[in-house]
């Protein structure tokens, strides 16, 4: 029998998404959810970031529902490097983290749309064809902080930039991209020069970058030392 051409016009515009999520229920549910629209065909699930970047270069999803907090390397990392590896990737942020701090990291890494995972399933739907489209999009209580940023009621700080640091870490991360020397900051912050050599070896690792030069580069892509 010929397969019916309306159902297959549907299969070919579906949009493919991989879900990433380090809890199996919910990864679970949302594929759930995804299988059972007519827009969406899930294609993949991982439950860390290192699988995800792996399932990305072989599957080549359309979208990445990405959650931040996972073991090992953060979906702030793994956002960050699904598009440096292609710029057109779109990437959907499905969190419970709701403070600016993570919300504005996502932005900055480079996510089309940020959302709750208290989002119903017609919120979450039509979060997707949004961002499927072109358009970026935010949840309702997520919205409400995005026009605050751009209104110039929230600071963009380096907590904002990179919340996996320590407050002591982002200080000195701000001194690297100013261009100061270790033993200019450690007179600054009145530290051995033993400690910040440690504390910019922790940088780098939460960085995951190879060196110092990496490190500034990317703290001055996140608009620190300007002043």
């Amino acid at each position: 029998m010929d397969a019916d051409p309306a159902r297959v016009s549907d299969a070919t515009t579906r949009h493919r998404v991989l879900v990433v999520d380090d809890h199996p229920m919910y990864r679970d549910g949302l594929a759930m959810t995804l299988a059972a629209s007519r827009d969406f065909e899930p294609v993949g699930a991982a439950g860390d970031a290192e699988s995800a970047l792996e399932m990305i270069s072989e599957l080549h999803p359309d979208l990445v529902l990405m959650d931040l907090r996972l073991p090992g390397m953060s979906g702030i990392e793994a956002t960050r490097r699904i598009l440096a590896a292609d710029p057109t990737a779109r990437v959907v942020v499905v969190s419970m983290l709701e403070d600016d701090d993570s919300i504005f990291a996502a932005m900055r890494a480079g996510a089309r749309g940020y959302l709750l995972k208290g989002a119903d399933r017609d919120e979450l739907l039509s979060a997707l064809r949004a961002v499927a489209h072109g358009e970026v999009i935010f949840g309702a209580a997520i919205a409400r902080r995005v026009m605050a940023f751009f209104t110039g009621q929230i600071p963009s700080t380096a907590a904002a930039a990179f919340p996996g640091l320590t407050e002591r870490e982002r200080d000195i991360l701000e001194r690297l991209a100013h261009g100061d020397g270790n033993q200019v900051i450690a007179q600054r912050f009145g530290l051995s020069d033993k400690t910040v050599r440690n504390h910019v070896s922790s940088i780098l690792n939460k960085l995951q970058v190879a060196d110092r030069g990496q490190a500034i580069v990317r703290a001055r892509d996140a608009g620190l030392g300007a002043d």
